[in-house]
């Protein structure tokens, strides 16, 4: 008889089919072959798919998570109360949190949140043996690595697992760069919670109040069927940031990419979305800068935050802050953001770049030359 997984133990089922085939052949002994009829492929496809998590053990976090996998079939296989256990040595060793409790769904959250970090210009994981989570920085314009998101060992473990992150370096501290089927999945994900939301009756009510005309959040097509995005791997300023004049100086100076940055990193701590969207003609104009009254805010940081946006819009004004919300914040495009301001074409790069400069400025004189501090 072939044997199989402990009843007591099932594994997770996010899992890839290739990571369960390895498991099947390493830990529970079934042969190539046998594998091979179960699944109801030659032989040699199996075989290539357990080489290939094989090899894959040298990165760190793929090793984790397979090790913390077949130690939980063997503790699910083992009764606690059987008499052998007693000749099973004590862990000296605390256990690293694994991705064995993670769901589709907590995967599938973190991944929306963590992927799209990671898939902006210079972004990387970095994670070291002692810490129980793992950062992801990115490359700011003047150089600087800034941490942009935090997640659990256990995620990045479900990660690398999933083919989403691929080791880059090891070393004292390990960095991961986002894959090409990370970037994939990231693209389905985000398409399947639009999709979701757009279903939802309260959020299609909302959703059509952020397309009318003299609101600011215009995420959705007029007939509010499909949300707009940007290119998840970068923002519109990266890309134009990359394009140059005919003597070939750069169209956007550092500095202005800095501000650009600094604009969006404000509006995202601040926790600013569609529950705020109908204020934010208010806050462009600058009649208002706080929540309608018996309305809740953030607290803390988000509310620091929100100031700091609600002050640099209010400092450009209509139309400049217009387009800073639109193209640095909500990552709309240049030329949707040109249609719905009702603006000639490719004018949009040129007003984006005024209002940039004037945001620059804006926080220069502010905060001094060193910016705002996030967070």
């Amino acid at each position: 008889m072939e044997p199989n997984l402990s009843a007591d133990f099932t594994l997770p089922a996010w899992l890839p089919d290739a990571v369960r085939l390895y498991l099947d052949h390493t830990e529970e002994g079934l042969s190539l072959r046998q594998l091979a009829r179960r699944e109801g492929v030659a032989a040699s496809t199996v075989m290539r798919q357990v080489r290939r998590y094989e090899a894959r053990r040298d990165d760190p976090l793929v090793d984790e998570a397979l090790a913390a996998l077949a130690r939980a079939n063997v503790q699910g296989s083992v009764c606690p109360a059987d008499p052998q256990m007693k000749d099973i040595p004590d862990m000296t060793l605390p256990l690293r949190p694994t991705p064995i409790a993670l769901d589709e769904a907590g995967i599938a959250r973190e991944g929306r949140r963590i992927l799209r970090r990671m898939a902006e210009p210079g972004a990387v994981m970095a994670i070291a043996p002692d810490m129980e989570k793992a950062a992801v920085l990115r490359e700011a314009a003047d150089g600087r690595m800034v941490q942009t998101a935090v997640l659990e060992r256990a995620v990045a473990q479900a990660f690398a697992l999933k083919d989403w992150i691929a080791c880059r370096k090891q070393g004292r501290l390990t960095t991961y760069d986002i894959t090409q089927t990370g970037r994939a999945a990231l693209k389905r994900m985000v398409e399947e919670e639009d999709r979701r939301r757009m279903g939802h009756p309260g959020m299609a009510e909302a959703y059509a109040s952020f397309t009318a005309p003299k609101q600011v959040w215009c995420g959705a097509e007029e007939d509010g069927a499909r949300r707009l995005r940007c290119t998840v791997a970068e923002s519109p300023v990266a890309v134009l940031a990359r394009r140059r004049d005919k003597d070939g100086r750069v169209f956007l100076e550092p500095d202005l990419v800095t501000a650009a940055e600094r604009l969006r990193e404000d509006f995202e701590l601040a926790q600013m979305g569609p529950r705020m969207a109908q204020n934010w003609d208010r806050i462009v104009t600058g009649l208002d800068m706080v929540l309608p009254r018996g309305e809740s805010g953030p607290v803390g940081a988000p509310a620091i935050a929100r100031e700091r946006v609600a002050l640099a819009l209010r400092d450009l004004g209509p139309g400049l802050g217009d387009v800073a919300l639109r193209v640095c914040c909500f990552l709309e495009g240049l030329e949707v953001a040109e249609r719905r301001m009702g603006w000639a074409a490719r004018s949009g790069k040129i007003v984006l770049r005024i209002a940039l400069q004037r945001l620059r400025r804006h926080y220069d004189e502010t905060y001094g030359r060193s910016g705002p501090l996030i967070g």
